[in-house]
């Protein structure tokens, strides 16, 4: 049983390694497409949130790339320097799907909420369960309750990884009916966008399948305790 799993993590692992690799092809390719409306990311967020009547949002550029996010606790849309500067398919579909996060919090979208709620506890767990799980595997024949302790703390992040795939998915949804019904889009550039976030979309998939087989890996050492 071990063995299929290792296999499986071993599938999810040159999984991810793909759609990563796709993913910023994809936007290295829609970021050479210029969006016949000539908006920046920064003004296409300013428009969304606008045409959603939300006007306590901030719109903030941050290092990196690829480090675009909406921050519910601070209200802001976080869009990095390519996507807020850029006037291109994919800084367009970038900033719209932020966006369509902040749009999630006004409305309190249950899944966004869920998700928030789990956040301190997943951040506690995230930092201890490695090393817990590390210790539970070295005593698991002396002191199993610690491997089993490391387990819940796991599963309780494959469970936020889980959870996050339809607030991602819901978030595309709104950015992408927005930009047909706004007109910042032709329908050649809602079709390189919706590509655009659907590979996006997948790397959150494949991470939570990969937590998943990862989980399953640990039940498996903490089952063959008693073999």
């Amino acid at each position: 049983m071990i063995s299929g799993i290792y296999v499986i993590m071993l599938v999810v692992m040159v999984a991810g390694m793909v759609v990563q690799m796709r993913l910023k092809n994809k936007f290295a390719k829609y970021a050479q497409t210029p969006i016949r409306s000539g908006m920046s990311g920064r003004e296409i967020a300013e428009k969304m949130l606008h045409d959603n009547g939300i006007d306590d949002v901030k719109i903030i550029s941050v290092q990196g790339q690829l480090t675009d996010h909406y921050n519910p606790m601070e209200k802001t849309v976080n869009l990095s320097y390519e996507v807020f500067n850029g006037r291109n398919a994919a800084a367009a579909a970038v900033a719209a799907h932020e966006c369509g996060h902040a749009v999630q919090h006004a409305q309190a979208y249950s899944m966004l909420q869920l998700r928030s709620s789990l956040v301190p506890v997943v951040s506690v767990a995230s930092k201890w369960m490695m090393w817990i799980l590390l210790a539970g595997i070295l005593l698991l024949q002396t002191f199993p309750q610690l491997l089993l302790i490391g387990i819940i703390m796991f599963a309780v992040t494959t469970l936020f990884s889980f959870i996050t795939l339809p607030v991602e998915f819901d978030a595309s949804r709104r950015a992408l009916a927005w930009m047909i019904k706004s007109g910042v889009a032709t329908s050649q550039e809602h079709s390189q966008a919706k590509d655009a976030l659907k590979w996006a979309a997948l790397t959150y998939v494949v991470a939570a399948i990969g937590s998943l087989a990862t989980l399953m890996y640990y039940i498996m050492i903490y089952s063959s305790r008693r073999n």
